[in-house]
């Protein structure tokens, strides 16, 4: 007798042998009693969790001798025929190899019929998607209005391309991925009884690996038994399907957690060595991290299909991050599985993901900095940036600056006293600038370049300042040619309505003192506001001298370059 396999031989046969699937059976159950059933039902769901079976035991329940009736007796000539799938009653149609207009004709003429020996006549089309548009068509009419005695069953995995015609003339049931327990449980009944010793953690592996089919667990189960025989360890779950184990998953989560990129690579490298399926490693990875997400806002494992070590595992890296990072970290990821299905070189993206990853999980938000700032004008103290929950579970589109590094700004040039900010002909030359610099670069080519880093710091009667950033201080040289320098007068001079000479100079950044300490680091002095009479208006002066824009400057290592209303 050939060898039947255990997908096969373990289908369901009854309503109670289907597995999480109850909001299903329970409304077929109670159209059955209630002598309710519609003409067209339509099953939809990924594959692998029982649309088929459903629809052929739907089927059974009708057309039994003892029906219709929420038991099949399975021993009367129309259940046996039925299983068999030679019934003449129970046409079960592909919709792939006969999606054209033609068969659905065919099909459309043979629905006058009665049934042979049946109650109904049942039509089951199973990836009922694959239709065309007009073959679908050519269904409409026949399955708004069919024969007393003509049932349809549908089943598909993609139901967003049946046309909307179809879908309304058809009672819907969405089946579910089956969760990681119940599968466990089905395959430990089906390895009792067909004496097949497998240890508890290599049934949680299948039923992880199978992504919530159950059919993929019952193979995969029977793939391992010709693998391994009756006697099934962990290790040969991971090494036949090349997973990864879950303290492998876990184990690399907390070191892109702890921004650890050494200990990331060492085990990015280890999972290739072992020859592990890398994109359904990140996949993995991503249902972790999406686990971790859910657990830090609702703290509840209760919807998320875990047992204990997992929660705690949960518990202790939500200790260590905040929602923002885990988010970023899942964007990095999800951005990642989408472009291994492409990629040649696979461990490369792998690697550099995991990468971003890590660098993700330590970098310092600009709304965690702009929260500072707030927190500067509310009276406190600089408050250190580092790892951890936030108390602000808002998520928004940010930035990122490494926490690790001390932010720097490119110095500016020194801001202009007070008498400057006030004077009209400053301001003109401040606004205009990116026009001066642009028609100085057509007159004198090259010279545009150097004048980048460069500022207007003073006007003085004839005689206008030109300051460039420390850093740049020898573009000054390389600028201070006579054409140049003819060029840039022009140019102010026609701005400024005279004769103007420049003169270049090395801007400063102003009074700095050496911080506490002797660490070298230089912040900028603050120096207290003069007394404002009650009633008149702050100067400029008075703006930029207040302590919390003072102590910002200080943060960015920054120079004001303009105060506007």
């Amino acid at each position: 007798m050939a060898y039947e396999v255990l997908a096969r031989k373990w289908r369901p046969r009854q309503f109670d042998d289907v597995v999480g699937q109850s909001h299903v059976t329970q409304t077929l159950r109670n159209a059955i009693t209630s002598k309710r059933i519609a003409h067209a039902y339509l099953f939809v769901g990924p594959r692998g969790i029982g649309k088929t079976s459903m629809a052929r035991i739907f089927a059974k329940a009708l057309n039994c001798a003892t029906g219709p009736t929420v038991t099949p007796c399975d021993k009367c000539d129309a259940c046996r025929e039925i299983a068999a799938g030679t019934s003449l009653d129970v046409m079960e149609i592909d919709g792939a190899s006969n999606n054209g207009v033609e068969q659905v004709r065919e099909l459309r003429d043979t629905v006058k019929y009665a049934p042979t020996h049946g109650t109904y006549k049942i039509y089951i089309i199973d990836e009922v998607h694959m239709l065309t548009t007009a073959a679908f068509n050519a269904l409409l009419k026949t399955l708004e209005e069919p024969p007393p005695h003509v049932k349809f069953i549908f089943a598909t995995t993609e139901p967003e391309k049946i046309l909307a015609t179809i879908l309304s003339r058809c009672q819907r049931f969405d089946l579910r991925r089956i969760p990681v327990g119940l599968i466990v449980d089905r395959l430990k009944n089906i390895a009792s009884v067909e004496k097949i010793k497998i240890d508890p953690d290599a049934l949680l592996a299948v039923a992880r690996g199978c992504e919530g089919g159950l059919r993929d667990a019952v193979s995969a189960l029977d793939q391992l038994v010709s693998f391994k025989g009756a006697d099934i360890k962990e290790d040969d779950v991971l090494s036949v399907f090349g997973l990864a184990s879950r303290s492998m998953l876990e184990e690399m989560a907390g070191s892109i957690i702890k921004g650890d990129v050494k200990k990331v690579i060492e085990l990015a490298a280890s999972l290739d060595g072992a020859g592990k399926d890398l994109q359904r490693f990140v996949l993995e990875l991503m249902g972790h991290f999406r686990n971790l997400l859910v657990w830090m806002y609702v703290k509840d494992a209760s919807g998320m299909d875990l047992i204990d070590t997992q929660v705690e595992c949960l518990k202790l890296q939500a200790s260590m991050t905040n929602h923002e990072r885990v988010i970023r970290i899942s964007d990095i990821l999800g951005e990642t599985e989408n472009r291994m299905k492409y990629a040649l070189s696979k461990l490369t993206l792998f690697e550099t993901a995991l990468i971003k990853c890590s660098r993700a999980a330590t970098v310092v938000s600009i709304d965690e900095v702009i929260r500072q700032i707030n927190a500067l004008k509310a009276g406190g103290g600089v408050e250190t940036v580092h790892g951890g929950s936030m108390q602000d579970d808002s998520v928004s589109k940010t930035s990122y600056v490494d926490a690790s590094m001390k932010v720097h700004v490119q110095p500016a040039v020194k801001a202009p006293d007070s008498d400057a900010y006030g004077n009209d002909e400053m301001d003109l030359l401040k606004s205009s600038w990116r026009e001066v610099l642009d028609k100085v670069g057509k007159m004198a080519v090259g010279s545009k370049s150097l004048l980048l880093d460069a500022r207007p710091t003073c006007v003085d009667g004839n005689k206008v300042t030109v300051g460039f950033d420390p850093e740049f201080a020898d573009s000054i040289e390389k600028f201070d040619i006579p054409r140049n320098r003819k060029a840039l007068e022009h140019v102010l001079g026609v701005l400024l309505k005279r004769s103007v000479t420049v003169e270049l100079k090395a801007a400063v950044q102003g009074k700095e003192e050496r911080a506490e300490g002797g660490s070298g680091i230089t912040t900028r002095k603050l120096v207290p506001p003069p007394a404002i009479a009650k009633g008149q208006a702050k100067t400029k002066r008075d703006l930029i001298d207040d302590p919390t824009v003072q102590k910002a400057l200080d943060i960015f290592d920054g120079t004001v370059m303009d105060v506007r209303e």
